[in-house]
C-alpha cells in the first residue's frame, strides 16, 4: 500500500515549485480555456507573494504519494486569528486517492500552529471540484473578505483547537 507524508516545505524548493507551476497551468488554462504558455506560467509566478509562505507570515506544505511530488497548498496569516488557504493543488495522477483531505488537515494544522483560529479561502465558480472538496471538509460560503479578478466565491471553517 502507498501512503501519504505531508510536511512543510520551503515554496521554493524544486518539487514545491514543479507544484505551484503545475497549479497555475491548470487554473489558467481552465480560465482562458486553452493551455498557457510556460511564459504566461513564468508571468503568472512572478511576484505572486509565495515567499510570504514561510512563518511567521505562512507555511507551504507538499504532500508525497509513494515518494513522488503530488500535491501542494499554502496558509498565509491575514491578521492575528485569521490565515488564508491558497494553492491548493493536486496532480490530477494522485485524485481520488484521499491525498485532498489529508491536505487540508495539513494546512489547517500549520495555520493553528501560526495562530489562526479561522481559515479563510477565495476561489472561481468554475473550480466545481475544489469547491465540493472545501464544502465535504467543512468549509461553508461567507462574505467576501477581499477582491480581485478570479474571486467568486469565498469560505470560511473555524479551525478550534485541532488534533
Amino acid at each position: 500500500m502507498t501512503s501519504w507524508t505531508l510536511a512543510p516545505e520551503a515554496f521554493d524548493s524544486p518539487d514545491a515549485t514543479g507544484l505551484r507551476r503545475a497549479y497555475y497551468d491548470e487554473v489558467a488554462s481552465r480560465y482562458w480555456r486553452r493551455p498557457a504558455t510556460p511564459e504566461e506560467v513564468d508571468r503568472g509566478l512572478a511576484g505572486d507573494g509565495a515567499e510570504l509562505l514561510a512563518p511567521p507570515t505562512g507555511q507551504f506544505v507538499v504532500g508525497r504519494r509513494g515518494g513522488e511530488a503530488a500535491a501542494c497548498g499554502g496558509v498565509l496569516m491575514l491578521d492575528d486569528g485569521r490565515a488564508e488557504l491558497t494553492r491548493v493543488y493536486l496532480r490530477p495522477a494522485f485524485r481520488g486517492r484521499g491525498g485532498a483531505g489529508l491536505l487540508l488537515e495539513a494546512l489547517e494544522h500549520e495555520a493553528r500552529t501560526l495562530g489562526a483560529r479561522r481559515m479563510v479561502l477565495n476561489t472561481r465558480l468554475d473550480l466545481v471540484e475544489a469547491r465540493a472538496l472545501y464544502a465535504r471538509h467543512g468549509y461553508a460560503e461567507i462574505p467576501a473578505y477581499c477582491t480581485g479578478p478570479y474571486m467568486e466565491v469565498w469560505y470560511g471553517k473555524e479551525l478550534g483547537a485541532g488534533a
